[in-house]
């Protein structure tokens, strides 16, 4: 079993570290453990709960009744999560469970064959967005009930990341475009396939992109700014952080890239607290990217 420092709790949850100290003195709801040194740690069944809580209250319940309740409730309520995030449609729901089967069994072909056979009935945007953007979230709930395992979920997020670039490496890059946009995720930010399948619609509808990917520190933006003007600037907030972190984020780069606009997706309880300026927007959907601005 696993020992984390509540920074890697911070970071392996998106709840900050402040947070989780208040949630244990208020609900003692984590209980960290001690080394023989006296430093505190926390397992692997305390990470799996407080990630479940994290999850559940993006659904819309406090985090004060849901370290009320047991593990046995919390599962029964991701079973209600799964079982809402099913797909009526069946096409969608099988290349779901199977794709999902292969990663847990660690079958490179079989999930291949599969994902191969979605692109054909679907094509790469229905695909990201019916069957792959659920599965994960399918993932992370499944995740939280240990019905799958931190590696199974690592391989499966690889491959489709593999799949991903396969695909952008595909497209031309079309050097006359007027438009150039800057991809890139905060530096406390890793889960970079949202912002891959952006770079992928971007460049499929003939405009430029400088994908810088994953945790970018606000000097390699300014360096950049230094070389490039960009007409749009991407970015995605997913984890849970502080209101004050991500308003701080907005003002720097608002700085930064001036002459830009800017667009933020990811996170939506953090988002719809934030002050966005005249030059900001918020994309809350594939089609809305594409409509209002690929098209």
């Amino acid at each position: 079993m696993s020992e984390y420092s509540i920074s890697e709790l911070e970071s392996l949850s998106g709840i900050k570290a402040h947070t989780i100290r208040i949630w244990e003195q208020r609900y003692n709801g984590l209980k960290p453990k001690r080394t023989p040194g006296n430093t505190r740690y926390y397992d692997d069944n305390q990470l799996r709960k407080l990630l479940n809580i994290a999850n559940l209250s993006q659904a819309g319940m406090k985090a004060s009744e849901l370290f009320a309740f047991s593990d046995k409730e919390l599962n029964d309520l991701l079973d209600k999560q799964i079982e809402q995030n099913k797909s009526a449609n069946l096409n969608i729901e099988y290349f779901i469970s199977q794709m999902i089967l292969a990663g847990m069994t660690y079958d490179e072909a079989g999930f291949d064959k599969c994902f191969s056979a979605c692109l054909v009935y679907f094509g790469m945007k229905r695909a990201y967005s019916e069957v792959i953007y659920p599965m994960l979230v399918r993932i992370g709930l499944m995740w939280g009930k240990d019905d799958i395992c931190p590696a199974q979920e690592h391989f499966i997020s690889n491959l489709i990341r593999q799949k991903l670039m396969s695909a952008i490496d595909g497209l031309p890059i079309n050097q006359s475009s007027k438009k150039c946009w800057l991809l890139y995720l905060p530096e406390d930010e890793d889960h970079d396939i949202g912002l891959l399948f952006s770079h992928y619609l971007i460049r499929l509808s003939g405009q430029k992109t400088v994908y810088l990917g994953s945790k970018v520190p606000l000097d390699s933006l300014k360096q950049v700014a230094l070389n490039i003007k960009f007409s749009d600037v991407l970015f995605f907030f997913v984890k849970n952080q502080g209101l004050n972190e991500a308003e701080g984020h907005l003002k720097e780069i608002n700085k930064i890239f001036k002459a830009s606009k800017i667009h933020l997706t990811g996170n939506k309880k953090l988002i719809e607290q934030l002050k966005l300026t005249s030059n900001m927007d918020w994309i809350k959907s594939v089609i809305q990217l594409e409509q209002n601005y690929l098209l």
